[in-house]
């Protein structure tokens, strides 16, 4: 009775201490409609939604903005809070909050709360979902929508490649007879030392490498990999691939223009990527750019999360990432792999390969692979990795991380590990040179014994370790749909690019470098030409170097600027189309066209300050003649460097080929050389040089007496058609050359 009394006295202690705190925050009156659901008003007891209010009411407002809306809600949580003291003043009331607040369970008139109520009243959870504190609004778990569960399983996957050198080829194996199976809601580990196989594994289960010499079986629902899938799986690669000039808010809207299915309207497009924003954290950076190399933007940790967002914007079924935790510090690698887990928790299938992961890390994790060498070394549960480990004789001599204590045994490390019986006998059996000072086996040995006994578990435990799952027909057929689901239309896959493209590279054209290259250009010019006198014959000679100058400059310039074009974007462009993000012609041409409102806007500069500067013929008629003419080149020259770096792809030899191909245009011009030899005279004619400085020639002096010397007295028809010709021409030969490289079309 005394201990009894004792308890009840604690209780009411606590409790009042309670009463007191909250009293002296809340003093406003209250009402009984202001109960919010999901308090109980029977019983008297605390549930974790409502107790989660009561400690979110009583802090301070993080904002004194909110106008008239966010005071009344204010004034709302004040009367649920005293609604809440009017519980805890009863008497059962009051000893089950303190008894819940306390971690204890106390008998009050034969009343007992059980343990299970106790932690599920906790003020407190992880658990809990999230609030929008300001708005008042519980925002549910983007991740836990509905999704297709895909099974996945891989039987005996091996990868050879052909490295082929000066004088003979050598077949190197990549992975040999890998095996296992994914199942929904689980979070696979793939671990391994650098060069053992695991990116290389990835893509291979991520439908990204179907090259004929991958030899084994994937199945997602028992069925093969099929285009249909391409909607259902996120694939986040090891490098950050993304547009620096971006921001975080423009990126991920833009792929769910894309990739979200075109039943939903633009409006739940934009509103599903502010949701992966506000899931994902990021929504204190989403008017920041992406950054670069050169360019300030977002953290190393915020980057890795617009990347996880741009494939879980999608809802996926399958989600793999490649190494998302690298170059990130503990505390951030923790919380993306904790966003993992949730994604995991809603049905999805995540399977990750990760870098030397720390201990909490690893204690995340499902299940473990762990390869060496190609080889399968273990595959199973994470938690049960160092049991298996130690009942084959390794076994960490010292506490060390669980992670590191595998990689070191995936690398034949044997240093502060015990070493089997079973490799001391074969060590001692072999000659002494295959030991090392320490006394310790070789890392060859160590390897070939690690997968002599995974291969023995193995096939002790087969039907256990490799039981297939009962899956039902229907999510076997969803699978098996062969047609692509494209999430936009072609005209909007073109538009949504177009305006992309512009605001991606916008500041790349109006950099302060190149505005200044070409002005002072054009002012260097207007001074050496000032006004030209263009009535005599010496006066036109001179204009006439002038006006190949501008086919020149105007043909050079735009080449070693398309050139980069395809060559940088190759990775965008292999990710997204892997993806099924769009079509390959919207995405050819709302690039090329995207580039002609920023390619077109110096030029104008250009014209405006030389042809005045220079005297050249002030009417209105050869003034927009002449401009027109330069857009022509600068139109043709784009294509033809469009066309080099398609094909190519290399910068190196690209730049080479271009400079080659430009300087012969030039030197073919008409400017230099009047007389070409008949065997290749023929280069002339393909040279852009050429038809754009016998059009200006023509526009400036057609009608004047005498005429230029060279100039024919026609309309300029021929030049204008070979021009438009090489425009296209130059274009198609880039758009094949795309679809020859084979990027995941």
């Amino acid at each position: 009775m005394e201990k009894s009394s004792n308890s009840t006295t604690l209780g009411r202690t606590k409790s009042d201490q309670l009463l007191e705190t909250l009293a002296a925050v809340f003093k406003s009156p209250t009402s009984q409609s202001d109960l919010a659901p999901g308090t109980s008003d029977s019983g008297g007891t605390l549930s974790r939604k409502s107790s989660r209010r009561f400690v979110v009411g009583a802090s301070p407002a993080r904002s004194s903005g909110g106008g008239s809306r966010n005071a009344h809600i204010r004034k709302a949580r004040s009367a649920q809070m005293k609604l809440d003291l009017e519980e805890l003043s009863s008497g059962a009331a009051l000893s089950r909050a303190s008894s819940a607040s306390l971690g204890f369970s106390f008998s009050f008139t034969g009343f007992t709360v059980p343990p299970d109520e106790i932690a599920d009243s906790k003020l407190f959870s992880d658990d809990d979902i999230p609030e929008d504190i300001e708005a008042g609004i519980c925002r549910p778990k983007f991740q836990a929508e509905p999704t297709l569960p895909i099974y996945l399983k891989f039987r005996e996957v091996s990868y050879k490649v052909v490295i082929k050198g000066m004088t003979s080829s050598e077949e190197r194996d990549i992975l040999n007879g890998i095996s296992g199976d994914v199942s929904p809601g689980e979070v696979v580990a793939l671990m391994g030392p650098s060069g053992s196989g695991k990116t290389t594994l990835l893509n291979i289960l991520g439908g990204r490498l179907t090259h004929s010499a991958v030899a084994g079986s994937v199945t997602y629902n028992d069925q093969p990999y099929s285009k249909f899938l391409k909607s259902r799986i996120g694939f986040v690669t090891q490098d950050d691939v993304l547009f620096p000039h971006l921001t975080v808010k423009e990126t991920l809207t833009y792929a769910a223009l894309l990739r979200l299915p075109m039943t939903l309207t633009k409006q739940q497009k934009e509103k599903r990527a502010l949701d992966v924003i506000y899931e994902l954290g990021l929504d204190r950076c989403q008017d920041t750019m992406i950054g670069g190399s050169f360019v300030r933007g977002v953290s190393g940790g915020e980057r890795k999360r617009v990347c996880i967002g741009n494939e879980i914007i999608i809802n996926p079924s399958l989600l793999f990432l490649d190494e998302p935790t690298s170059g990130l510090d503990s505390t951030t690698a923790l919380r993306t792999v904790q966003t993992l887990q949730d994604i995991a928790e809603a049905g999805k299938t995540v399977l990750t390969t990760i870098h030397q992961p720390s201990s909490r890390l690893f204690h995340k994790f499902d299940k473990l692979i762990v390869l060496g060498k190609g080889s399968l070394l273990y595959f199973g549960k994470a938690s049960e990795a160092t049991d298996y480990f130690s009942t084959i004789g390794c076994s960490p001599l010292i506490a060390m991380n669980p992670a590191e204590f595998l990689l070191d045994l995936a690398n034949g490390n044997l240093n502060d590990i015990s070493v089997p019986p079973e490799l001391e006998d074969r060590v001692q059996m072999e000659n002494s040179e295959t030991e090392t000072r320490n006394g310790k086996p070789p890392p060859e040995v160590v390897h070939e014994y690690l997968v002599e006994a995974y291969e023995l578990r193995l096939s002790e435990n087969e039907n256990k370790l490799m039981d297939p799952l009962p899956l039902d027909e229907e999510p076997k057929l969803k699978v098996l749909s062969s047609k692509r689901q494209w999430g936009a239309s072609w005209w909007q896959q073109y538009c949504i690019l177009f305006i992309r493209g512009i605001k991606e590279r916008r500041y790349d054209y109006f950099s302060s470098l190149r505005i200044t290259q070409v002005l002072s250009t054009a002012i260097i010019l207007g001074l050496l030409w000032w006004q030209s006198d263009s009535k005599t014959s010496r006066g036109r000679q001179d204009q006439a170097g002038l006006l190949f100058f501008i086919a020149v400059f105007w043909g050079f310039f735009p080449v070693f600027t398309a050139i980069f074009t395809f060559p940088q974007e190759r990775a965008m462009l292999s990710k997204e189309r892997a993806a099924d993000m769009y079509r390959l012609s919207a995405y050819f041409l709302a690039r090329t066209t995207s580039d002609l409102p920023l390619d077109l806007i110096l030029p104008v500069l250009f014209i405006l300050v030389v042809y005045f500067m220079a005297g050249l013929r002030l009417s209105a008629g050869p003034f927009f003649l002449s401009m027109l003419t330069v857009f022509l080149c600068i139109v043709a020259a784009q294509g033809l460097g469009l066309a080099i770096g398609a094909t190519l792809m290399d910068l190196k030899r690209a730049t080479t080929l271009a400079s080659v191909t430009v300087m012969t245009f030039m030197l073919a011009g008409g400017f230099f050389v009047e007389r070409v030899p008949v065997f290749i005279s023929w280069i002339r004619y393909l040279s852009f040089n050429y038809h754009t400085y016998k059009l200006l020639l023509k526009v400036q002096y057609q009608d004047m007496v005498p005429p230029l010397k060279g100039i024919q007295t026609d309309n300029g028809s021929r030049e204008v058609g070979a021009l438009v010709a090489m425009i296209f021409g130059y274009r198609l030969l880039a758009y094949l050359s795309l679809r020859r490289m084979k990027l995941h079309c």
